[in-house]
């Protein structure tokens, strides 16, 4: 193998301006793959969880004054691994050419010899002022947009940028990265000959749930950022589009728009209740208080799902988890679901149907109140009485349902398909979060998020506002009680659309 053939590659990737929703498909795509993350302070961290397990994780991040690697130091990591053989995922918030050094980190692989390639991203200097009701363009405001580095001190001699000229120019100016700067950025603006009346906006953490924006005029904006501190990741819009936003407002009049909401679902399930709640504008916390490890099935559990509708007529799902785990070891025996011969399902609730109806399987079987006391009232003894039960649960499962299928008379056999532990992991730093800004709102969706919840002892800092709590369904609100939570409300079915609405209603 030749010297080139060795060599790695950089990819200089854009990781949009931090909703994971504008991720190009090809971005996530090279996170998945890579040996090694170089990723900076404005990068999504949800986004590492894209990466394989094995990867090399660097945090490059630069956050005003604060470096945690030079650039220097950033160009010759770039260039080590990929030289070590590795494929390198260079990862910059926005756009890798907008702001971004990306084109200085270019220039350094291609004079090392190091392939690479740009993966344009969305930039906040247009994603932002989107998501604060704000077209950058506009035909009756604007035909031109330009932007400018805040970083620039506008009052030094020799400036880099011509500011008589951006002064006089009509259209749109968007300045990044220059809060710090602002009341210096106004005044200069303002002294070459740009109205002071001449509306501003700014919009922080830009298509995030945690976005924040303000609007004043060049005269009136720096003193409404110290009013407010009014801090960095923002960038500031100087124009007359900022006049349509109070008209264009879509994404900050969600329902629940700075709302902050705890989810304690394991890693694997928080994504869809944690998508629900950000498609209404809730800043989500996922913080996984358990994870599932399945655990082996004994071999003559095994021997039986060769001809399982000669040991069993009933099999009994009391969880998504179930299903999952049990068709895992279904298709490793046989690879067809018509192998599991002519039996019966019943299932507690609809989150378990669904998984079900994802094979083209029906639920036999469901309660209308779904827990597993009232399946088991469904149960009639003429059902039960001589028929074979498989139920395939969790360790710390509640042992009534199958106890009160054996005193009809049914032949129980209990499988333990899985295990919950505690999650300690905190990759995408929820949980850092919570102790600094605390919530508004909590939801736990069974006993077991709610007890392992309990023991992490987790308490915001003083003064960051305790969420209240909203439970799914009847079994998970009495073992909060027992815990001593105060309930703010229960959901009225064990539905995460419902506990959605339940939040809804409660905002």
């Amino acid at each position: 193998m030749s010297a080139d053939e060795k060599k790695g590659r950089v990819y200089l990737v854009g990781a949009g301006p931090g909703a994971l929703g504008l991720v190009t498909l090809r971005a996530r795509q090279l996170i998945e793959q890579a040996d090694v993350l170089v990723y900076d302070y404005l990068c999504n961290p949800e986004m590492l969880r894209w990466a394989r397990s094995d990867v090399e994780k660097i945090y490059a991040g630069k956050s005003g004054a604060s470096h945690t690697l030079t650039q220097d130091e950033i160009n010759q990591l770039l260039v080590k691994y990929a030289n070590a053989g590795k494929q390198v995922v260079r990862l910059k918030g926005g756009d890798p050419y907008v702001f971004g050094r990306g084109g200085e980190e270019a220039q350094v692989l291609v004079r090392a010899g190091v392939a690479f390639e740009t993966v344009p991203g969305v930039t906040s200097a247009i994603a932002a002022p989107s998501y604060a009701g704000i077209p950058v363009t506009h035909r009756d405001y604007a035909s031109t947009v330009t932007f400018v580095t805040g970083h620039e001190d506008p009052l030094k001699p020799g400036s880099a940028i011509d500011w008589q000229h951006l002064a006089r120019l009509r259209g749109t100016k968007i300045f990044l990265m220059g809060v710090e700067r602002l009341r210096e950025i106004a005044q200069r603006l303002m002294a070459e000959g740009a109205a002071s009346e001449t509306p501003v906006a700014l919009v922080r953490w830009g298509t995030t749930t945690r976005q924040e924006s303000l609007e004043g005029t060049l005269a009136t904006i720096a003193d409404l950022v110290e009013k407010r501190g009014f801090a960095a990741p923002a960038i500031t819009v100087v124009g007359d589009v900022v006049k349509l936003r109070s008209e264009l407002n879509w994404y900050e009049a969600l329902p629940l728009f700075g709302q902050r909401v705890v989810v304690t679902r394991t890693r694997r399930q928080a994504s869809a209740l944690t998508e629900k709640l950000r498609l209404l504008g809730a800043d989500v916390l996922e913080i996984s208080t358990i994870r599932i490890v399945p655990l082996p099935l004994e071999d003559a559990q095994r021997d039986k799902l060769e001809n399982f509708s000669q040991h069993f007529d009933w099999v009994v799902l009391t969880s998504p988890n179930a299903v999952e785990l049990f068709f895992s070891e279904f298709f490793k025996v046989r690879s067809d679901v018509r192998d599991l011969g002519a039996v019966k399902f019943a299932a507690v609730g609809p989150a378990t149907v669904q998984k079900l109806r994802a094979l083209h399987l029906r639920a036999d079987l469901q309660p209308e109140i779904y827990t597993t006391e009232k399946l088991a009232e469904l149960f009639s003894e003429t059902m039960v009485k001589g028929m074979r039960f498989c139920l395939p649960h969790g360790q710390l499962a509640d042992p009534q349902l199958a106890n009160h299928l054996r005193e009809l008379g049914g032949v129980v056999e209990e499988w333990v398909l899985y295990d919950t532990q505690p999650e300690e992991e905190d990759a995408g730093g929820a949980r850092a979060r919570y102790l600094r800004e605390g919530a508004h709102w909590i939801t736990f969706t069974s006993s077991s998020t709610a007890e392992n919840w309990h023991a992490l002892h987790l308490k915001p800092e003083d003064g960051a506002p305790l969420p209240k709590v909203v439970s799914m369904g009847p079994v998970t609100s009495v073992t909060l009680r027992k815990l001593g939570y105060e309930i703010a409300a229960e959901a009225s079915s064990s539905t995460l659309d419902s506990l959605v609405e339940t939040i809804i209603k409660l905002v």
